[in-house]
């Protein structure tokens, strides 16, 4: 039976209460002396993560509780895969987890493959990842699990930690997305009903089955229950990882990683899928899924970079959709195609192109727009299409034929060279 653990619950951070510590948290006998052993549980966890208000933190924001209740009706026995490939390279949020925290994601694990009734339980990370081996050697520590867990290593590419890409690839060692439906909830892993959560999500799990819904929802906010971690960078004086409540306003997450260094002039949002906001418009915007949606935007991974005023934001926007456009699976036309067509109009827009580029662009956004099969292609679609929004003085400029001198001036955001050298397999 769920029953509510009497330890006593953190004080401050949650996922990160470690993070300070010398010894950290990754061996075994130090988390259980900080978050106490593992509860027992059967199916009532379920409705208890669903009253806690749980969504999922890999970035889709879909209610856990209800994720979990479609698994548990599939009617075979299913598998649980935790998602820890951080596919967003400017972001560090599940890196920073597993390594101050590997046991409680694994306790989120077992957990909730104990209330569906899964055997089996695997935790992907990125291949190459040097965070895996410290992953191995906390996974050997628990010799008393219920669950067999099993740590899988996937290829490094941005669009490899989708959930039907994972599956795809634990079924065939193909890291591509596929169609949808059947949704992994209704036929994933082995044809068996999935589980596919983020690490975060699954450390979530492990402490509402130990203090319950009620001490989750004290933080966050009614709609938004609980804290999110995230990954604070550009032109900040202190970037990294930070656990803060929803609801938190952009400009006091700044803040906490030691405020700006310069004058920002736009904050990216949600990762390299979500969109500018100009800095005048966000600094108040608490950080809420319903918020971000609200001004056309998505919280996302939990990525918040601020951009300095000084460099081009047409310039940074093409920097990142060519690398979404080598990152494609290459499957569909409006991805294939379609993302190559944009980088280059941004490109050439860059350089100081002609009105009829920024006409080209605008329309091969919207014809792009909703037709890829993954959501890769929307994800792009959206960064660009915010850019010419926020950054419109500058866009007017650059068709005319005049690029700015912040094409030249380095951001600090880390944005890879997509698909060189990479496979899917």
């Amino acid at each position: 039976m769920t029953t509510v653990t009497s330890y006593a619950p953190p004080r401050g951070p949650r996922l990160l209460a470690g993070w300070a510590d010398t010894a950290r948290v990754a061996d075994l006998s130090a988390h259980v002396g900080r978050y106490g052993p593992l509860p027992p549980v059967d199916r009532a966890l379920i409705g208890m993560v669903d009253a806690a208000g749980l969504r999922g933190r890999g970035g889709a924001w879909f209610p856990t509780g209800r994720k979990l209740a479609a698994v548990a009706a599939g009617g075979r026995r299913p598998i649980v895969v935790a998602n820890g490939a951080d596919g967003e390279p400017a972001s560090d949020k599940d890196h920073a987890l597993l390594t101050v925290a590997p046991h409680l994601v694994l306790d989120g694990m077992v957990l909730a493959a104990t209330a569906l009734g899964a055997a089996d339980a695997i935790l992907c990370v990125h291949r190459g990842d040097p965070l895996a081996p410290a992953v191995h050697a906390a996974m050997r520590q628990r010799t008393g699990d219920p669950v067999a867990i099993r740590l899988v290593e996937l290829p490094a590419r941005y669009v490899a930690s989708e959930e039907s890409a994972l599956v795809n690839f634990l079924n065939t060692g193909e890291a591509r997305p596929t169609d949808t439906p059947p949704r992994p909830f209704e036929r994933g892993v082995r044809g068996r009903p999935t589980l596919v959560d983020n690490v975060e999500t699954l450390a979530n799990i492990a402490l509402i089955a130990r203090y319950g819904p009620d001490w989750f929802r004290a933080a966050g906010t009614v709609a938004a229950p609980g804290t999110m971690l995230a990954t604070v960078g550009g032109a900040v004086t202190a970037p990294g990882v930070r656990e803060l409540p929803l609801g938190t306003t952009v400009s006091v997450a700044l803040g906490a990683s030691g405020g700006v260094s310069e004058p920002v002039g736009a904050v990216l949002v949600g990762g390299f899928g979500g969109n500018w906001l100009a800095m005048s418009d966000a600094a108040e915007l608490p950080l809420t899924p319903e918020d971000l949606a609200a001004v056309g935007g998505s919280l996302g991974v939990g990525m918040l970079l601020a951009l300095p005023a000084r460099v081009c934001g047409v310039a940074e926007t093409t920097r990142i959709v060519r690398y979404l456009a080598g990152e494609s699976a290459m499957q569909c036309g409006p991805c294939m195609f379609g993302l190559s067509s944009i980088a280059r109009d941004l490109e050439m827009l860059m350089f100081g192109g002609r009105p009829d580029v920024l006409d080209r662009l605008r329309h091969r956004l919207g014809v792009v727009r909703g037709r890829g099969a993954c959501a890769h292609p929307d994800g792009a679609v959206r960064l660009a299409a915010s850019a010419l929004t926020v950054f419109a003085a500058d866009v007017h400029t650059h068709a005319m034929g005049r690029p700015c001198a912040g094409i030249r001036v380095a951001s600090g955001i880390r944005v890879p060279v997509g698909g060189i050298g990479l496979g899917w397999r």
